[in-house]
């Protein structure tokens, strides 16, 4: 088996190992229509994934974000098991990458107890562990502080590591941090919006995605064949 091009390989979670846009598109739209009785479409509820829940609520609602935040939260937690999906491939590429010697981590937007709960949901709890959650920095995602504290976390320089994630937000903050960004096109990001941060590739399937960080053929910096 290749060796992993990074020896450490950090993940967002959100529309990168779990299917979770469904769930936050329609978690979003359940929170403006309790509390505003607005309904806001999925294109506008997507623009939100990868930063930090309570803050893009209250830049949208200074006077009633605490209210949304609750109302979705509550939506969330007790639709979290009806509503995520597994993306087919990720329970093996985790598994591929272990074996062949990665250390696999995940910094995510999320709470720690919400992103947990989000594992178990797809079943891949047991092959890879939150290590950057939402309250463990003051500053998120494009800002490179939740992966410049998981890296020391973890006792690597951050310009040896990789970052993998499907939002702009994602790759800005590698980029911040002076990391790899891979970009996936699976979740809740455009291909044009991503390719504009200058990822060190972007792909569009979980095979592709295993290969590059394999080290493997099939995939070249800068875009997916």
């Amino acid at each position: 088996m290749s060796a992993p091009r990074w020896q450490t390989i950090f993940f967002d979670l959100d529309g990168t190992l779990a299917n979770t846009i469904p769930l936050i598109v329609a978690s979003y739209q359940h929170a403006f229509r309790e509390v505003r009785g607005e309904e806001i479409e999925d294109a506008r509820a997507r623009a939100w994934i990868g930063r930090p829940l309570l803050g893009a609520l209250l830049e949208e609602d200074p006077e009633r974000g605490h209210d949304l935040d609750r109302t979705y939260r509550e939506w969330n937690l007790a639709n979290t098991s009806r509503l995520i999906e597994r993306y087919d491939g990720v329970p093996e590429m985790l598994s591929a990458l272990t074996e062949a010697g990665a250390d696999l981590h995940i910094v995510t937007s999320k709470r720690r107890d919400t992103a947990r709960l989000a594992l178990t949901g797809v079943g891949i709890d047991h092959l890879i562990d939150v290590t950057g959650a939402l309250e463990d920095t003051a500053r998120h995602k494009p800002d490179p502080e939740p992966l410049l504290v998981a890296a020391a976390k973890v006792g690597v320089d951050p310009s040896t590591a990789v970052y993998v994630g499907d939002a702009t937000v994602d790759i800005l903050a590698a980029r911040a941090a002076g990391m790899a960004g891979v970009a996936v096109t699976w979740g809740a990001g455009e291909r044009a919006a991503l390719e504009a941060t200058d990822p060190a590739t972007v792909v569009d399937t979980v095979a592709q995605l295993t290969a590059y960080l394999l080290g493997g053929t099939g995939v070249t910096d800068g875009a997916a064949e």
